[in-house]
């Protein structure tokens, strides 16, 4: 089996990391390049920057935080928010970005993940899905930070975007996002089993025994945690050790 990826989220509003839940209740936790630096150092193996409000003002401000983490953090780094044409794909991975993150944009115009994969190559390019239960077994696909319904079913627009040139999934579920009860697995795994790319868990991570969940569910190649790293219930190595005492492996 491939290592877990344990990814630090860290929700940008202005100059401030925020959590909430339910994407609703944004309180600031803290500052982009102290927590990225912090996690950084514990070990993490990639860290996703997500600007929450660049499609509601319809502008990109996250750009510099990523030029500064790309100065001294050396993993991965994956940007999303207003990335709404490919210049703005470029810019991005001009300051540092190794990956951007595409929701709002992706659904509006489909085609644009295409001629953003073909541009830049589909490892670079993950489609961001916000997803809400609203039925049994059904999620829909939701847009600007969940402020927006969309009408499109979550799990078919993932093996659309996968045809389109996606070449990565990342999952929030909408409904556990800021519990810290745990991920929507019905909708991981429902997700997982449509698409041959990597699928990122996202929203729900309250204990390190939800990410060790994830990993013996086989429903997620990685686990993206917020609120369990930043409000210093567990640490990187802490919540890896784990997901290895299970018997699985982690990067180190």
């Amino acid at each position: 089996m491939i290592p877990l990826r344990l990814i630090s989220r860290l929700d940008i509003k202005g100059p401030n990391v925020v959590k909430g839940v339910r994407l609703e209740g944004l309180r600031v936790v803290g500052n982009p390049r102290d927590l990225a630096r912090r996690y950084y150092e514990q070990g993490i193996d990639e860290i996703i920057y997500m600007d929450i409000v660049a499609s509601l003002y319809g502008r990109n401000n996250i750009l510099s935080v990523v030029a500064e983490a790309a100065e001294d953090i050396f993993v991965p780094l994956t940007v999303g928010g207003g990335m709404r044409q490919v210049e703005d794909i470029r810019a991005a991975l001009r300051q540092g970005a190794d990956k951007v993150a595409i929701n709002t944009a992706a659904i509006a115009n489909p085609g644009f993940l295409s001629e953003a994969a073909q541009a830049f190559g589909s490892q670079c390019i993950v489609v961001s899905i916000e997803a809400k239960k609203h039925g049994e077994g059904q999620w829909e696909a939701l847009t600007d930070n969940g402020r927006e319904v969309t009408g499109k079913d979550a799990v078919d627009w993932a093996e659309e975007a996968e045809s389109l040139g996606a070449g990565e999934i990342l999952v929030t579920s909408v409904d556990q996002e800021g519990t810290r009860k745990g991920f929507d697995m019905a909708l991981l795994a429902a997700i997982h089993d449509r698409v041959g790319i990597p699928v990122i868990a996202s929203g729900g991570a309250g204990t390190a025994e939800h990410t060790r969940a994830v990993w013996e569910a086989g429903c997620a190649d990685a686990v993206a945690c917020a609120s369990v790293l930043h409000y210093g219930d567990y640490s990187v190595p802490e919540l890896k050790r784990c997901v290895h005492d299970a018997g699985f492996e982690v990067r180190q």
